[in-house]
């Protein structure tokens, strides 16, 4: 008769449990530790046989434990519990605000504007370029140019672009 993942945990769970409470010293996390311990043994044998199950459940709750109060360590360093209700609303929103967003909309439309006044090849050259990430040469064989002229038609294009962003911003 063969023995399963699963009788081998439930035979060393107590065990497990043990090894693991003498790490974080909390039964909660302990039991959370064994229980991700036999979800990631089993992803384990469903790639291939494990010879020694036993040490590898041991080894794998130790390393959960350990990584467990790193992550502890980190939250503690990071996180602050006792921070005062005012303090919380003073820290500032990563959340552009209305006006920032309203600028950057006028800005995208400006550039979008000055990227349809530019000449077809120009144009087809920067959208390849910046926003299809293309490399000069394959522009350039998709175009039937030289890729120094992709080069030049880029050129053009960022000066073009980069002056009515200019005078967005000297109105």
């Amino acid at each position: 008769m063969t023995t399963t993942l699963a009788d081998i945990f439930l035979s060393n769970r107590k065990s497990i449990m043990w090894s693991v409470l003498r790490i974080v010293r909390d039964p909660q996390t302990a039991e959370d530790v064994a229980q991700e311990t036999y979800v990631r043994a089993r992803k384990a044998v469903e790639h291939g046989p494990i010879d020694h199950i036993e040490a590898f459940l041991f080894q794998t709750a130790r390393n959960i434990a350990l990584n467990h109060l790193r992550h502890q360590r980190i939250r503690g360093v990071v996180e602050c519990d006792d921070l005062p209700v005012a303090d919380v609303g003073n820290i500032a929103s990563d959340t552009p605000s209305q006006e920032a967003d309203l600028i950057h909309r006028q800005r995208l439309r400006h550039l979008h504007e000055a990227v349809a006044k530019l000449p077809q090849r120009a144009r087809t050259v920067w959208v390849l370029s910046r926003i299809e990430k293309w490399s000069y040469p394959r522009i350039a064989e998709h175009l039937g140019v030289s890729p120094n002229t992709v080069f030049n038609d880029l050129k053009l294009a960022h000066a073009h672009c980069v002056e009515a962003l200019a005078k967005i911003d000297r109105n």
